[in-house]
């Protein structure tokens, strides 16, 4: 029984930090970013993001994204700069090709910096993938 039951491997799907400029506060903040680099949408997708230490423990954030599009990217949520001090872990889960895939992604604690920034797949953009 266990043997005929498929876990799909997550592939092509990406969680970024990205440092970005703030209009309305006139401000460079970290935004973090779901992207989609594979060649179909993925559905239903949930986002579920904490921040965590040895004793400290953020509240935890669920974001119902809905769909992105084949080779695209979507917005999640602002990082504040108290939270890059912590282990910061988003787990994401969704529907593609009429399967659920679910994947864990972890940016360790002090990896949110400048000096990591590298060029972004989709996005066209530089930030920090996520493990």
């Amino acid at each position: 029984m266990r043997k005929d039951i498929e876990i799909p491997v997550v592939k092509d799907v990406y969680i970024a930090m990205v440092r970005e400029w703030n209009e309305e506060f006139l401000s460079q903040d970290w935004n973090a970013y779901i992207i989609n680099n594979r060649k179909t949408p993925i559905e239903m997708v949930m986002v579920v993001s904490k921040g965590f230490d040895n004793a400290i423990r953020t509240s935890v954030m669920r974001h119902g994204i809905g769909v992105v599009g084949a080779r695209d990217y979507a917005k999640v949520e602002l990082v504040q700069e108290d939270v890059l001090k912590l282990h910061n872990e988003f787990s994401v889960t969704f529907f593609a090709e009429g399967k659920l895939y679910d994947k864990k992604y972890c940016f360790p604690k002090y990896s949110i910096k400048e000096d990591a920034l590298r060029d972004i797949p989709v996005m066209e953009a530089r930030g920090i993938l996520a493990e």
